[in-house]
């Protein structure tokens, strides 16, 4: 594996994942924390490789997980595979720090922003989703600070 130095906070970014069977979008947050915005989506089976060139580049100092709970809170099969990629990909880059978000309806609400006509929109909406989630992370991130 590659050497890694662990940015420190003022230039940490934060990396969120919409993970699917076939494609996962990517954000990214500003080195602050206040924002995320669509970053790549990139073949799910590249995703090892996509984070060791990301977490060099970006400075990434953390990485969320779209957690696909059912609208009732209660876990899917979906889940479960997302959890075990989450876990597998924890183990492969221990430097990082990992957690699962609430991911509910951020495709839809991705979907909902911009009717994809083209394959390459139809990807960037995964991207879209992550950023979604994301946000979601910062700002309640940023609540727990100021309370």
């Amino acid at each position: 594996m590659c050497s890694y130095k662990r940015p420190d906070q003022y230039t940490a970014k934060t990396l969120s994942f919409d993970i699917g069977d076939q494609w996962t979008g990517s954000a990214l947050s500003d080195p602050l924390g206040f924002t995320a915005k669509p970053y790549k989506t990139v073949a799910t089976k590249d995703l090892e490789e996509f984070i060791a060139k990301t977490m060099q580049q970006e400075q990434v100092k953390e990485v969320i997980v779209g957690y696909p709970i059912t609208l009732r809170g209660t876990e899917s099969l979906q889940t479960k595979k997302i959890v075990a990629k989450k876990e597998e990909l924890e183990k492969a880059f221990p430097v990082l720090s990992w957690e699962l978000w609430d991911e509910r309806l951020t495709s839809k609400r991705a979907a909902l922003l911009k009717k994809a006509k083209t394959k390459e929109e139809k990807l960037h909406a995964h991207s879209i989703a992550a950023a979604f989630i994301l946000q979601s992370y910062l700002d309640y991130r940023f609540a727990q600070k100021t309370i």
